[in-house]
């Protein structure tokens, strides 16, 4: 109980481990309330002509057209002859048929770019809440199954040693030769790149290490007095894994997993930058850096804010994974008792 309580106050103590907390949870809330959040759907062009490469914080009078879309004016106004617009440098009265209906009576709506628009003339700030959904849901789902395949490979290997733990570590070490992101091109290549694609081709090529950790965490337990406690008790070896060598082995397992969190949604960036990760119009953050690569010079915010996201998701995850660290690994917290 002793050991709980310092490892809680080691955790409660670690400044940088609640901000990555903090930024991780803000992440979430945001991939989760995108909804709410933001000002209108990711796909939605709002003016493919006068609406491109808005910079940031922009303002512009939107008029919903009758027959769908939006018109943008850089200012309006409602005459007797209909609507005088004035936009790309022009002024042009409209007759107000053209134009839907608003409860209000008038169809003139001023709208803020927070984050500007990219050269579909979509919202910058919507994409990113919506891609923060895509990126988050894909690092976590293929770090989870990281972690599934770690635990069965590396349990396999602890408790049946012999030729059995050599075969499967050496398959461990074949693949860990491989460049990462050269085996997960060379794997993506080979599917239809969808979202579950993209999911099973990072987590499927990810697992090694936490294979191995898992292995070395339960060669150190298995001769421990409260296993061969157990194994004297006549305890079925499959429920010895469940009750006892799993548990104490997780925390290390979880601190890396934690970490590669971040990791994995760094590859699924580099990924959809490259054009086998997921595929427009869904938004990503590594698709929307891909969209503004060839503006940077023009309207360097298309590519600058989702990247800024892939980085703060990075940190975030780091940092609490260390935090973890700090408060699970017990050989930490003697180290700092030192």
């Amino acid at each position: 109980m002793s050991v709980n309580r310092h490892s809680s106050s080691q955790w409660l103590r670690s400044p940088l481990g609640r901000v990555g907390l903090m930024i991780a949870v803000i992440l979430g809330a945001v991939a989760i309330g995108a909804p709410l959040l933001a000002p209108q759907a990711p796909y939605d062009q709002i003016d493919p002509v006068a609406g491109r490469f808005l910079p940031p914080l922009s303002s512009r009078v939107v008029l919903q057209l009758r027959e769908g879309g939006w018109l943008l004016a850089d200012s309006a106004e409602i005459t007797e002859s209909g609507v005088e617009v004035e936009r790309l440098g022009r002024s042009e009265t409209l007759p107000m048929a053209e134009f839907s209906d608003d409860p209000d009576g008038s169809p003139l709506k001023r709208r803020f770019f927070l984050l500007g628009t990219d050269k579909y003339g979509r919202d910058l700030w919507s994409r990113i809440l919506y891609g923060a959904r895509v990126s988050l849901l894909i690092g976590l789902l293929a770090a989870g199954l990281s972690l599934t395949l770690g635990i069965a490979v590396g349990g396999v290997a602890a408790l049946a040693g012999g030729w059995i733990d050599g075969l499967l570590m050496r398959l461990v070490d074949g693949l860990l030769m491989f460049p990462r992101l050269f085996l997960v091109l060379a794997l993506a290549a080979m599917f239809e790149i969808d979202l579950l694609a993209v999911i099973l081709v990072l987590g499927g090529t990810s697992w090694m290490a936490a294979s191995r950790l898992v292995r070395a965490e339960i060669l150190s337990l298995r001769e421990r007095d409260f296993i061969v406690a157990a194994r004297g008790m006549g305890m079925h070896p499959f429920r010895i894994f469940w009750r006892h060598l799993l548990p104490n082995a997780l925390p290390p397992v979880l601190i890396d997993t934690t970490l590669r969190v971040g990791d994995l949604s760094l590859i699924e960036a580099a990924l959809s930058f490259l054009g086998f990760g997921v595929q427009p119009p869904i938004p990503s953050w590594g698709n929307m850096v891909a969209d503004g690569a060839s503006t940077l010079t023009t309207a360097w915010w298309v590519a600058a804010f989702p990247g800024i996201a892939i980085c703060l998701a990075v940190v975030a995850f780091n940092l609490l994974g260390d935090g973890l660290r700090d408060s699970l690994d017990p050989r930490a917290e003697e180290g700092l008792s030192c």
